[in-house]
């Protein structure tokens, strides 16, 4: 890969019906996308990119064009895009894949830059999980669950997944949220520290899901970077050639 920089994002949440105005929230996005197209050799999604997505054989839900085409606009660059799968966007298939030459990531994984490894998870699969997590994970995973949720006409799915999102994000206190977002970090955190004796040579590890903009320092020196979100932080991680990764807040005015 060539000594350009590789940018992370996560938990965009494109399309939600907690953002008051969802074109504006797309336009930062894609404002953001075209203001890297000059020194991204790579570009990772890191799940959750889309509040719901659920694609069908022949059929795609409507929405998100001029996202969509700003990553196409990437790809024809020359830049490889990563999509990783988040909790919210676990749906993702071929469409993509297909149109516009994404590489879907349904795990976490180890890719190499430049040389050095670098641990990437959407933060939901890896670590202690709460048990609900854990349950709601392999149903939505499971082929046959998927199947029997495909026979469902879309009018009765989409608004379910719409105002279950909307709950999700509503229903608890902000000391609950911020309780919750430190306990799972703390647990990435354990993860990572347990991975790094297996896997000595890992450089640094790239979590999303949690909402967080935060970079911490292992006891070995390593860096775990929690990437935030582009509800109301627009924060992204750019790794340099030298290997230096660090957390940015975008600002369209730049």
């Amino acid at each position: 890969m060539s000594a350009r920089n590789i940018y992370f994002i996560s938990d965009l949440h494109l399309g939600a019906g907690y953002i008051t105005d969802r074109r504006a929230h797309e336009a930062r996005v894609v404002n953001f996308l075209n203001s890297i197209k000059d020194d991204a050799a790579a570009m990772l999604l890191v799940g959750d990119v889309l509040d719901y997505w659920y694609e069908y054989r022949k059929v795609v839900p409507r929405g998100y064009v001029r996202f969509f085409g700003a990553l196409a606009m990437l790809a024809d660059r020359g830049v490889d895009i990563y999509w990783f799968t988040g909790n919210h966007d676990v749906w993702l298939f071929d469409y993509l894949r297909d149109e516009i030459g994404i590489t879907v990531v349904r795990r976490a994984t180890t890719l190499t830059f430049n040389g050095r490894e670098y641990f990437v998870s959407h933060g939901d699969d890896v670590g202690r999980q709460p048990f609900t997590s854990r349950v709601l994970y392999g149903l939505f995973h499971s082929r046959v669950a998927q199947w029997f949720y495909a026979a469902v006409h879309p009018r009765w799915t989409v608004p379910l997944a719409t105002a279950w999102s909307k709950s999700n994000r509503t229903s608890r206190s902000a000391e609950q949220v911020e309780l919750g977002i430190e306990r799972s970090a703390m647990h990435l955190k354990e993860f990572a520290e347990r991975h790094l004796t297996e896997h000595p040579a890992t450089a640094g590890y790239i979590f999303g899901h949690l909402h967080l903009a935060r970079q911490d320092t292992l006891a070995s020196g390593v860096t775990v970077t929690f990437l935030g979100d582009w509800i109301d932080q627009d924060t992204y991680a750019c790794l340099t050639p030298d290997g230096t990764i660090t957390l940015h807040h975008f600002s369209a005015q730049k």
